[in-house]
């Protein structure tokens, strides 16, 4: 199909920002919000510190889980009657949580709100990264992670502000009443996108690669670290800060706004510098940031150590996600969102062990800061990988990669 390169600059707008605006409900409303949560509602005691990681661990299995229903569903047909179920499954589990202080309920309702986002993360970005590529416009697909960044803002905000009006279960009315109107706009306009069924070849089949292959294996295996090395931080830094910080401390509020503020130009930044010194050059600077981030926490006394990691981490992570899942595209054109929701799904099993991880830890009598070890080790491991990733023109050119 030939490239459409006159689209207006009206309609581009509104496509990155329904994708951002969906991203924003699942991840700032649903997953991250639970974050700066997390220490009021030990508080208000509704569960312990240990059963707080627990349920984010069902989260992140119900996201795991959500990525791979996106492998087995990804065709466009699929994702337009898929992406508006998830929304509204996101939005009833969320509703459903302002209702309850059972943990056995609580872990049940986020779980399953894990496997809506797990699914939107997948099938959204994809839908549109395929709707810009038929545009020549593939370069501007980072920009709807934007969305992810102020939703942590707009999470931060709602939980704060909030903080003194509501207790428990309550405390979930603000994300689940925004998350209405949102996710109604974003869906609406998504499933409305022109984009082609599939990618076929001359005799009219669908085209096909290898998933896995010397060039991809490489790139799975760093987002594996990047996973696990970057969900430390950002489901536990403000409850590091309330353990090791005097009460009243504005940095008990105040990281994870650092992080939110960090994270809205965070795809724009790495998008840019992406386009400038090349994807896999600017992938491997963001993991070397974003593995400082987490030692700052791990070796630096109270605030100095959770500002460096606030700022080093929110300004990074969304750009491993972004920097990733252009150069597997790159690697493998004809995957589209198959190959996209492969690579969530490895980024949300380890997002998953890494609660888990930290609960045992803590069970075992460990502390939480040493506990963020885990974060600078994973992160180390998948900077070595980045090394081995070939760069895509090469891999093409090569008559290995011409074979796959």
């Amino acid at each position: 199909m030939t490239a459409q390169t006159s689209t207006p600059p009206k309609e581009l707008f509104t496509v990155l920002a329904a994708g951002a605006v969906v991203l924003l409900v699942v991840h700032g409303l649903g997953r991250f919000i639970y974050t700066p949560l997390l220490p009021y509602l030990v508080d208000d005691g509704q569960f312990s510190a240990a059963d707080g990681a627990a349920v984010a661990t069902w989260n992140y299995l119900g996201y795991l889980m959500g990525a791979m229903l996106a492998i087995r569903w990804y065709r466009i047909n699929q994702i337009r009657t898929l992406l508006p179920v998830a929304l509204a499954v996101h939005v009833i589990t969320t509703l459903a949580i302002t209702q309850t202080d059972n943990l056995t309920l609580i872990s049940a309702s986020r779980w399953l709100n894990g496997v809506a986002n797990g699914m939107v993360f997948v099938h959204a970005p994809a839908l549109i990264l395929e709707w810009l590529v038929l545009r020549n416009r593939a370069s501007k697909s980072g920009l709807v992670y934007i969305g992810v960044g102020l939703g942590l803002l707009v999470s931060s905000g709602l939980v704060t502000g909030s903080a003194n009006l509501l207790e428990g279960a309550g405390r979930w009315w603000p994300a689940a009443l925004l998350s209405i109107p949102l996710a109604w706009w974003g869906a609406l306009r998504l499933i409305r996108l022109d984009v082609p069924e599939v990618h076929r070849d001359n005799t009219g089949k669908p085209t096909t690669t290898r998933l896995l292959d010397r060039a991809s294996v490489p790139l799975f295996l760093s987002y594996a670290g990047a996973g696990l090395g970057y969900i430390l931080p950002m489901t536990f830094l403000p409850l590091l800060a309330k353990l090791e910080l005097p009460a009243g401390h504005w940095l008990l509020d105040g990281t994870w706004l650092i992080v939110a503020l960090c994270t809205i130009p965070a795809p724009w930044i790495w998008n840019r510098l992406g386009a400038k010194i090349g994807d896999l050059s600017a992938l491997k600077l963001n993991f070397l940031i974003q593995l400082l981030g987490v030692l700052a926490a791990v070796i630096l006394p109270d605030g100095i150590g959770l500002v460096l990691c606030a700022l080093l981490v929110g300004n990074t992570f969304l750009g491993t996600v972004l920097l990733t899942q252009r150069i597997g595209r790159a690697l493998h054109p004809h995957q589209g969102p198959r190959l996209s929701a492969a690579m969530v799904a490895l980024y949300g099993f380890t997002q998953m062990v890494g609660p888990w991880l930290t609960k045992q830890w803590l069970d075992g009598g460990g502390t939480l800061v040493s506990a963020f070890g885990i974060g600078v080790a994973a992160l180390a491991f998948g900077l070595v990988f980045v090394f081995f990733v070939p760069r895509p023109e090469d891999w093409h050119a090569s008559s290995s990669g011409a074979g796959s």
